[in-house]
């Protein structure tokens, strides 16, 4: 066998060689199955495809070593890597994008949503890593600085996002509110006011008017015309508010009042407000706060102990329930404390008693349901109102009703909770907003309303129902009469309009509309009609979004839709302004203290309703 001399396709004669046959022939022959290939003179082409036809794992590794060993100007000219540019398209692509190019305003717009929805400093845009990121994603694209994006893209961002919510509110016929007051890191206070209302498409919306700079005092007088101004601000029209959900706070209770607006007073508030927990707790879970050794002492007797690695939880006076997560978190780590602060003699004192673990047990044990209610009921994104009488019904029957096994002071908790929930909640104002608000959730109707109440929360339903339709009819535009006589002067509106052929449901149509044209019914008896149909109707599942039912039966319960539509927007609780200052929280950090409050209140509503 006589190896060959090839050009850049060499690697091939790795599987062949030459071989002088019998008639004196030099003929190509492959090593691995002794067969004879044709070729021509230099030509490797039917090499390899005898390899890739009968050994085709010699055929990859030949393809590997025929692109290793192939210069680049080779490679270029098989495909294997893109054609050279030319100049014109290299110096394209290192040309800088226009600043009026599209794509470099929406790189520059998308950067903007970056910055005011992840609540980013304007910093950002100057650290190298991020620079860098962006020159990788898009190196053409030239970054500007912190002072563009103050001055320029945020300001216009906001006022595209506030302009666009502007034209929504437009449209929205009646809306609730929350509102609350908060001071930032620099003491400087603040009043939010959000919004919310239930759109054409049956969607819950929540939106963040305005966490505005407030430095007035804050009595009752001076938060009702603040209140006031907000809402003329975004040209909202008190008449169209169904309620404000606020805290208990006297001040902002007398400044609803001064309005004469129907307010809801926040159920998580209420729930929050429960009988203090006992003392020692909080003096346990400082003794580990302050010291890095009770930590590593604790974390040891844990694993001895076999108890969960858990880190023992701070009351924050602004998050509910967080005093019921400590006094649990205390109870289950409770063997593990009393060890560690037992070996210390200056904390000995501080480990917790046999009467002190029974009164928490006990206090745990009666406020243990009550957290998760204070979760469920402070969503924004569903309907939460309609919930407040059947979770009351269900304190009184099931969750806190007292059982055999309970302590003695189990029993006082529960019994001294539902006595204060059922006072504050037993106003006449409130049960009545409550009770239609129930009485439109197609899951809950009456069955949560008194039964000597239920005629009058109907009466009251349909007097509503009936206004609405009366202003309805009064607002609504007078119809142009057509003339049809044809006469003089008439012009294009004498034309008459082209004649179709009647189809076989029009029958039916003229004739169910010609039997009740003839009914007597006035326009209160058609609202009672409706109302009773709807109540008669099967009740939605409990798991059921009472707005996607009423999407769908809208048509066929038209006027008690719109009560529907009227009261399911109202939030349980003012957790939305709570998270707005959240947001506002998280704004104004310690390296954006000095943050102007016109600024802190464009970032918030970005930050919320972007």
């Amino acid at each position: 066998i006589l190896k060959g001399k090839g050009s850049t396709n060499s690697v091939i004669w790795k599987w062949f060689g030459y071989l002088k046959s019998d008639e004196a022939q030099i003929k190509t022959i492959c090593k691995i199955c002794r067969q004879f290939v044709k070729t021509k003179t230099g030509n490797t082409t039917n090499l390899f495809h005898h390899l890739k036809k009968y050994h085709p794992n010699d055929h990859a590794e030949s393809m590997k070593m025929r692109a290793d060993a192939t210069p680049s100007t080779s490679r270029a000219s098989s495909g294997a890597v893109p054609k050279q540019k030319s100049i014109v398209s290299s110096f394209v692509a290192i040309t800088p994008y226009e600043k009026s190019s599209k794509r470099s305003k929406d790189i520059t717009r998308a950067v903007s949503y970056f910055l005011a929805k992840e609540m980013m400093p304007l910093s950002t845009v100057e650290q190298d890593g991020f620079r860098k990121l962006v020159k990788v994603l898009d190196s053409r694209y030239e970054l500007p600085g912190r002072k563009y994006f103050s001055k320029t893209a945020l300001p216009q961002l906001y006022e595209e996002c506030r302009e666009k919510l502007e034209n929504n509110l437009r449209n929205v016929k009646y809306f609730a509110t929350t509102s609350d007051l908060w001071s930032s890191r620099t003491s400087e206070p603040y009043m939010s006011l959000t919004i919310h209302y239930i759109d054409e498409e049956w969607c819950l919306q929540s939106r963040c008017l305005q966490t505005a700079y407030f430095p007035d005092d804050h009595t009752a007088e001076i938060l009702s015309a603040g209140l006031e101004d907000a809402l003329a601000s975004w040209g909202l029209s008190e008449d169209r508010q169904v309620c404000i959900t606020t805290d208990n706070g006297a001040n902002i209770v007398k400044a609803v009042s001064l309005k004469n607006w129907t307010r809801l007073q926040c159920f998580g508030h209420r729930l929050h407000l429960n009988p203090k927990s006992h003392g020692c707790v909080q003096k346990v879970v400082s003794a580990f706060s302050f010291s890095w050794k009770k930590k590593r002492e604790l974390a040891v007797t844990q694993e001895e102990l076999k108890l969960p690695r858990h880190k023992l939880i701070t009351e924050s006076p602004t998050r509910w329930g967080s005093r019921h997560a400590m006094i649990a978190r205390v109870l289950e780590q409770e063997k593990a404390i009393a060890k560690v602060l037992s070996a210390d003699k200056k904390t000995r004192h501080l480990a917790p008693s046999w009467q002190d673990i029974d009164v928490l047990e006990s206090v745990c044990k009666a406020l243990n349901p009550l957290a998760d209610f204070t979760d469920a009921l402070s969503g924004e994104k569903y309907v939460s109102v309609s919930y407040l009488k059947p979770v009351l019904h269900l304190f009184s029957e099931e969750v806190l009703k007292p059982v055999a096994d309970d302590s003695k002071l189990t029993k006082t908790i529960k019994a001294f909770v539902l006595t204060y929930l059922n006072e504050k909640y037993d106003n006449a104002a409130t049960d009545d907003l409550l009770s239609i608000a129930s009485l439109v959730d197609p899951r809950f109707k009456t069955r949560y309303i008194k039964d000597d109440k239920v005629e009058a929360v109907k009466s009251r339903a349909v007097a509503q129902m009936l206004d609405e339709c009366q202003s309805t009819s009064q607002a609504a535009p007078a119809v142009p009469s057509i003339s049809l006589g044809g006469g003089k002067g008439d012009g294009a509106a004498a034309t008459p309009a082209k004649l179709q052929k009647m189809t076989l449901g029009s029958f039916f149509k003229k004739s169910y509309t010609k039997s009740t044209a003839t009914s007597d019914l006035t326009e209160q008896q058609a609202i009672e009609a409706e109302l009773n149909g709807y109540l008669q109707a099967p009740d939605a599942d409990s798991e059921t979004n009472p707005l996607e039912w009423w999407k769908i039966n809208s048509a066929i319960y038209p006027r008690v839709s719109l009560l529907a539509k009227r009261y399911l927007c109202i939030p349980a609780t003012s957790s939305p302004s709570e998270r707005a200052f959240s947001t506002g929280g998280n704004i104004v950090s310690c390296h954006r203290a000095a943050l102007k409050p016109d600024t802190v209140d464009r970032l918030v509503f970005l930050a919320k309703n972007l």
